[in-house]
């Protein structure tokens, strides 16, 4: 008997959530004008336009799983040349993202509520992305749970094809074994190059403009290394 194809893997699990007083503001004020649903997006309720929701034409990174927007906003302040997409499911942290970015005046952050995968997949052209970025994903630790976890062939495969000649694709764990899946999947995806190859291990230092949000702090604290994977989408001859 054939087994069954497993399912495409989603870029998150959704949890309920509720928001604070201060949340719930940010949301009923700045959603309806920063956010968008992935969902609508993929029936073309809404159409995949960054261009019109940036209103210019500038470097993309897309960000996977936005947390609490600690590093997206940092880093957005930091290159004001550079339009971030963050796409998350739970909504405190878009919320709380909403709050940082209207309180430092950013206009170079959109945020999607949904599935990063699905919007790749079906909505993001081949050889848009400048950047991907993916820090701290689900690490789902139990072995049983591991074929759960989002860096797996077909989606490295899928994030290189949305990378333009020399766009980077970083990772980011502080699961060692997951650190170890992640650099062996991408180091077998040909239309990419470790761009820490000739360094011990094969490991980016971790970059000094990476902020330390509270959930590294934490990882530090219990002891668990951090890993940085940096990857260079290859440019055709």
């Amino acid at each position: 008997m054939t087994e069954a194809p497993h399912p495409p893997i989603p870029s998150f699990v959704h949890h309920r959530s509720r928001l604070t007083e201060g949340q719930q503001h940010a949301w009923d004020r700045w959603w309806p004008e920063r956010g968008h649903d992935v969902g609508d997006i993929l029936t073309g309720a809404e159409p995949y336009d960054p261009q019109a929701w940036f209103g210019r034409r500038a470097p993309l990174v897309l960000e996977i799983g936005s947390g609490m927007g600690e590093s997206t906003a940092a880093l957005a302040a930091a290159a004001p040349d550079v339009d971030h997409i963050a796409v998350e499911v739970y909504e405190p942290g878009l919320a709380q993202l909403l709050m940082r970015i209207t309180e430092a005046g950013l206009t170079n952050v959109t945020l999607l509520r949904g599935d990063a995968v699905a919007l790749l997949d079906q909505r993001v052209p081949p050889g848009s992305l400048a950047g991907i970025r993916i820090f701290f994903p689900d690490p789902w630790p139990k072995r049983r749970h591991r074929k759960r976890r989002l860096v797996q062939p077909g989606f490295v495969a899928l994030a290189a094809a949305r990378l333009e000649p020399g766009g980077l694709l970083h990772l980011a764990t502080d699961w060692d074994d997951y650190a170890q899946q992640m650099r062996t999947v991408c180091d077998a995806e040909p239309a990419l190059e470790n761009t820490a190859a000739d360094r011990p291990g094969g490991w980016t230092p971790r970059p000094e403009w990476r902020p330390v949000t509270k959930f590294e702090q934490r990882a530090r604290v219990e002891g668990r290394t951090v890993h940085d994977l940096v990857y260079r989408a290859r440019r055709t001859p």
